[in-house]
């Protein structure tokens, strides 16, 4: 029990990396392609999930000795995520570079536009042959003496103050500014909205998880390999979900993308409670009543989870970005602890189970609709230019 509990803890940790991925994203991506760039980065991640259990239909069948080790079909798995894990350190060591943040590159692009400009203002608009000589050299040595006299000003200090700084006082100062900073960036009302979006599509989706094996056990029979192909036909269709999201977000905003998202979910959800709660009909109608649910649970998934993501990464700081993933990432781990234990003591008592999750939808899909107007990137930016070409 100890070797498990460690082996959890150790991959929670190693599980981290994942926030700090998608902050280097968020640096180095423009916002209006960060969207796709998700889609097609959480696409990769269902890719290998769509993988993993597929390799199960031959790691099963491992029986064997690899010196102290016992390879079995309970080992296996285990070793070759090992063996993968090592490939990956070599990949990563290899191959990988930071990228610099798109913001620096292209303020190094503006510097050298605005350096260019000043230098055309500072061309005189006369000759210095054209222009008399003692105008010319009385202007300048005004401004000489205006230059000079006023920095003198600023740099002498008053009588009776000290200039010396404490430096403790001045970093517990910015300690103190930079949590309250974080704390109220978080209570705002669009980042509310987005983790609890993060929180509620993860909490369902991993209770559906818990549900769908016993429930493919008890109505249809599915043993092992049934339900390998049947995850199997799920990641495909997820993929597929993702690509079209990615295609998707080029064409609309990220909130519409999130608001559709969450209509598909709802509507699965109250699929599922009117016809899986109380079968109807025989094998086959049930079975199809079956796949339609599942179907329309997962076609809704990756709508919700690219649009919070692109969305959470527009309305948080750009420079705390590996801490704010952070924060999201912890709140979808706590959803995924509680959703397998509400859904695994209630898998014969469906109407529960899946009236809790239809609820939740709805309290998500209300407060998107009431902060719709929030969810978007803040347009201080804008609003910079707009006030610079009115002056």
């Amino acid at each position: 029990m100890r070797r498990v509990v460690f082996s959890c803890s150790l991959s929670g940790v190693g599980a981290g990396a994942g926030s700090s991925i998608f902050g280097f994203l968020t640096r180095s991506t423009r916002p209006e392609e960060r969207a796709g760039i998700f889609a097609a980065i959480m696409a990769c991640r269902q890719a290998g999930l769509l993988i993993g259990p597929g390799f199960n239909l031959f790691l099963r069948l491992c029986d064997f000795k690899l010196g102290p080790f016992v390879v079995n079909k309970y080992t296996s798995p285990g070793i070759f995520m090992c063996l993968l894990w090592t490939l990956l350190q070599f990949v990563v060591l290899a191959l990988y570079w930071d990228l610099p943040p798109i913001s620096s590159t292209e303020g190094g692009v503006l510097m050298v536009e605005l350096k260019e400009e000043e230098e055309e203002e500072e061309v005189p608009l006369m000759r210095l042959e054209e222009e008399p000589a003692h105008t010319y050299r009385a202007v300048n040595a005004d401004q000489m003496e205006t230059s000079v006299s006023e920095p003198q000003s600023f740099s002498s200090p008053e009588p009776g103050t000290s200039t010396v700084l404490n430096p403790f006082k001045t970093f517990s100062a910015s300690r103190v500014s930079l949590s309250l900073s974080l704390s109220i960036e978080f209570l705002r009302e669009e980042v509310v909205v987005l983790l609890t979006a993060q929180f509620i599509t993860l909490f369902n989706q991993t209770a559906l998880e818990t549900m769908v094996t016993p429930l493919t056990q008890r109505s249809f029979g599915f043993g092992e390999l049934g339900n390998s192909l049947m995850y199997s036909l799920c990641g495909v269709e997820v993929i597929l979900g993702f690509f079209l999201v990615r295609w998707l977000s080029s064409k609309v905003a990220d909130r519409a993308v999130l608001a559709v998202g969450l209509v598909i979910c709802c509507t699965a959800c109250i699929w599922c409670l009117i016809f899986l709660t109380k079968p109807r009909g025989g094998y086959a109608w049930e079975l199809t009543a079956f796949i339609i649910g599942v179907f329309l649970q997962l076609l809704g998934l990756p709508f919700v989870a690219v649009s919070q993501v692109s969305l959470f990464s527009k309305v948080t700081a750009e420079k705390t970005q590996g801490f704010s993933q952070g924060i999201r990432r912890s709140v979808g781990g706590l959803a995924t602890i509680l959703g397998p234990l509400w859904a695994g003591g209630l898998t014969n008592n469906l109407y529960i189970m899946l009236g809790m999750m239809l609820a939740l939808l709805i309290m998500i899909t209300v407060m998107t609709a009431l902060s719709y107007g929030r969810l978007t990137e803040p347009q201080a930016v804008q609003c910079a230019h707009s006030s610079d070409s009115g002056g």
